[in-house]
C-alpha cells in the first residue's frame, strides 16, 4: 500500500498565509516560507494571492503537460490540511491558523449539546436536511488574518463569491471564473499598492460533477492557466501567488457505511466529518469491538486510526482546543480512491473528491510576476 501523506506543518498551505501575515504585519505564531519571503522582498507594486478550490499537483499533471504555463512557475510542493477538505483547509488559509486553533475541521460535525450532526457551511442536520439555530463553538472563520494588517502601504482587498462569509467593506463579489479574472485585473491596475486575497470555487465544483481526468476538467483548467498567464500580460510589477486549498483524485466506488447494521449499532451518532474521512463516535465498551469490525470490512479501502493518536502525532496542529470535536476513530480513504456514502439526508454520488491522506494532500506553490 502506498504510504499516507501527513501534514507538514512548516511546508503546508496554511504556511503560504503565515509568510504573506507577517509581510503585512499581521500576528503570526506560524513558519514562514523562505522562498515567497524571498519574492516579497523584492517590493511589487501588488502582491496577489489566489486560491483555485481543488487545484492540487494531481489536477494540475492529469490535465496538464510540464510544458504549460502553469506547471513550469510551481516553486514547491506543499500538503494541504487533514482532512484535505474545504471547510477545513480555505479556513486555515484565511485565519492563519492551525486546523485545531479554528475548529472548522470537516463539512460536518457533531455537536454533543444538541446531539445532531450538522453540515457547518449549510447550518443544516445532517441526517434530516432541517435547518439548525445553533452558535457554534469554534472560531470565527471569515476573520482574516488580512484585516489585521499593520502595514499601510497596501490597500487590502478580498474577491470571494457571495456565499463567502468576510468583511463586504472589503470584498469583491465574483459571478463565476471570467468575472474573478476580470476583478484581479481591475485591482492590480489601480494606481495605489494593492493586496488582493483571492478564491476562486472552481475547478473543484466541475471536478465534483465530471472527475478530476475528464474533458471537462481539462479544458476549465486549461483555461485557468491560460488566463493567469494572459493576467500577467495586462497588469504591471504585480506578484501572484497562485495554490489551492487541496487536490482531487477520481471515485472508483462507493462503499455504503449506512447499510452495515452491525457496525451502525456500535456508534452513538452517524459517522460524520467527511466522505474520505470519516469520524466515528464509539458507544463505551465497543470501541475494541468496533476496530476490529471495521478493518475487517473496510480495511482495504480505508485505514482506522485512532483520533488521540492522530492529534499526538500532530496530524491537526500542535495547538488548539477543537480536538475533542474529532470523535474517537478517524479513517483516511487509500489509493483506491472509494468514497464512503455517509448516511445523510441528501448523499451526492461524486465523480471526483478528496479529503484523505492521499495525493489530493499535494497542493502547489506557483509564483510568477508581471513586469514593472
Amino acid at each position: 500500500m502506498q504510504k499516507l501523506i501527513k501534514p507538514d506543518w512548516k511546508n503546508s498551505i496554511l504556511n503560504i498565509s503565515a509568510t504573506l501575515a507577517e509581510f503585512l504585519g499581521a500576528p503570526n505564531e506560524n513558519a514562514t516560507l523562505q522562498v515567497l519571503k524571498d519574492e516579497l522582498a523584492k517590493g511589487y507594486k501588488n502582491v496577489v494571492y489566489m486560491c483555485f478550490d481543488g487545484m492540487g499537483v494531481n489536477p494540475l499533471e492529469i490535465n496538464l503537460p510540464e510544458s504549460d504555463f502553469l506547471r513550469k512557475h510551481i516553486v514547491k510542493t506543499l500538503t494541504s490540511t487533514f482532512p484535505s477538505t474545504t471547510t477545513n483547509a480555505t479556513t486555515s488559509l484565511c485565519t492563519n491558523k492551525l486546523p485545531l486553533e479554528h475548529g472548522w475541521l470537516g463539512w460536518s460535525l457533531h455537536f454533543d449539546e444538541i446531539k445532531r450532526n450538522v453540515d457547518i457551511y449549510l447550518h443544516r442536520d445532517s441526517q434530516t436536511g432541517e435547518e439548525v439555530d445553533y452558535v457554534y463553538p469554534m472560531i470565527d472563520d471569515s476573520d482574516g488574518y488580512f484585516y489585521h494588517a499593520t502595514r499601510t502601504d497596501y490597500e487590502v482587498n478580498t474577491v470571494f463569491p457571495k456565499y463567502v462569509s468576510c468583511k463586504p467593506e472589503y470584498n469583491h463579489v465574483i459571478q463565476g471564473v471570467d468575472d474573478f479574472f476580470a476583478t484581479v485585473r481591475e485591482i492590480c491596475n489601480k494606481p495605489s499598492k494593492q493586496f488582493v486575497y483571492a478564491y476562486c470555487p472552481e475547478p473543484d465544483y466541475t471536478m465534483h460533477e465530471y472527475g478530476v481526468t475528464n474533458p471537462n476538467t481539462q479544458l476549465l483548467i486549461q483555461s485557468i492557466s491560460a488566463n493567469l498567464q494572459k493576467l500577467r500580460s495586462e497588469t504591471n510589477d504585480t506578484l501572484f501567488i497562485v495554490s489551492a486549498d487541496h487536490g482531487q483524485v477520481d471515485v472508483t466506488d462507493y462503499v455504503y457505511i449506512g447499510e452495515d447494521e452491525e457496525l451502525m449499532s456500535m456508534l452513538k451518532c452517524p459517522p460524520y466529518l467527511d466522505s474520505r474521512s470519516p469520524a466515528f463516535i464509539v458507544k463505551r465498551g465497543k470501541k475494541r469491538q468496533f476496530a476490529k469490525l471495521f478493518k475487517e470490512h473496510y480495511g482495504e479501502d480505508f485505514v482506522l486510526f485512532r483520533t488521540s493518536d492522530l492529534l499526538k502525532q500532530g496530524y491537526f496542529g500542535d495547538r488548539g482546543e477543537y480536538g475533542y470535536l474529532l470523535g474517537d476513530f478517524i479513517a483516511s480513504g487509500t489509493y483506491t480512491n472509494k468514497m464512503m456514502i455517509l448516511p445523510k439526508n441528501e448523499v451526492h454520488y461524486m465523480k471526483g473528491h478528496h479529503t484523505a491522506l492521499t495525493k489530493e494532500m499535494l497542493v502547489p506553490l506557483i509564483l510568477f510576476s508581471s513586469k514593472s
